[in-house]
């Protein structure tokens, strides 16, 4: 089991409560295999209808019913539609997205900023009167937006409160604002690393360059993890690739450039459920059980059981 470095913000009987969480949600190995699931808001219905969508992906039940059979680390998504399916599906550990904007306007017309839905209070009172494997809490945050220092101090208290209460943070943390010349620049995301650990937050999550050979882009990462010191970086999945693509940039984010853990949705959840399972599956396999890229996809194509 990983040793798991406890932060400050948890008093002391919470301590417990975060260990078990945080065990939870990294399924014990320390790394975090995220299963995304907020698109219904930032990508409207975008991802879920068009070609090369199956139908079954239009229906919102498609998330719940992968993030059940599949061995996820966390299902990621908005309260409300936890609300509506968590009875169905009570035993799948849960970290509430406690923030999210659409894509409707633009950076041209305005930076982002991606106001508080919620307080930490409810969570813990949601937690309570549902009993709920809610394992954490996430917040995005657009570092170069003329709204930065705005979520930083709505993300600073979230992140407090969220450890008082012993839940695990991830920080959803993007290079966005028309101060920005290069979203894809490592340096700047290396740098919004670093603010993600100065907010205290457990994990954050960071754009990947899956334009490069996956050496490359891993050597060019390992800036961004060393950045983030003791909060674990976690990436994007971005949009649908090649399986055995993705699963060797996986393998590299995770022995090259020391990620710990990922962040997929459409990677996963745009394909048929049997296929959406697999894939979730090769994903933990190279993520959380240290599985090659070769031997993952052999999950991929039910040619293999993950074991662990």
């Amino acid at each position: 089991m990983e040793k798991i470095n406890i932060p400050l913000t948890v008093p002391k009987k919470m301590q417990a409560e975060y260990r078990k969480n945080f065990n939870l949600a990294t399924r014990n190995t320390g790394k975090l295999m995220m299963f995304a699931g907020d698109q219904k808001v930032e990508h409207l219905n975008d991802d879920f209808v068009g070609r090369g969508i199956p139908l079954e992906v239009a229906d919102p039940e498609h998330y719940f019913k992968i993030a059940a059979q599949a061995k996820i680390g966390v299902f990621a998504t908005q309260l409300g539609l936890i609300a509506k399916y968590g009875r169905d599906y009570p035993n799948v550990p849960y970290l509430i997205k406690v923030n999210s904007k659409t894509n409707l306007v633009t950076q041209k017309q305005k930076d982002p900023f991606s106001n508080r839905w919620l307080h930490i209070h409810d969570i813990i009172e949601f937690k309570k009167q549902t009993k709920l494997n809610i394992v954490g809490v996430g917040y995005t945050i657009y570092i170069g937006s003329n709204y930065e220092s705005d979520m930083f101090g709505q993300a600073a208290r979230i992140i407090y409160k969220a450890h008082q209460a012993g839940l695990i943070t991830v920080i959803w943390m993007y290079v966005r604002g028309r101060a920005i010349k290069k979203e894809n620049n490592l340096h700047l995301i290396a740098g919004g690393a670093g603010v993600a650990l100065c907010l205290g937050a457990d994990f954050v999550k960071l754009s990947y360059p899956y334009n490069l050979s996956p050496e490359k882009a891993a050597l060019g990462f390992k800036e961004v993890t060393s950045a983030a010191g003791r909060t674990g970086v976690i990436c994007i999945g971005g949009a649908k690739k090649n399986p055995l693509t993705f699963l060797k940039h996986l393998d590299s984010q995770i022995n090259i450039a020391r990620t710990k853990g990922n962040a997929v949705g459409r990677n996963i959840y745009q394909r048929p459920l049997k296929e959406s399972i697999r894939m979730a599956n090769a994903i933990a396999a190279v993520c959380l059980y240290n599985y090659s890229a070769a031997d993952a996809y052999q999950i991929f194509l039910d040619k293999k059981k993950l074991k662990n």
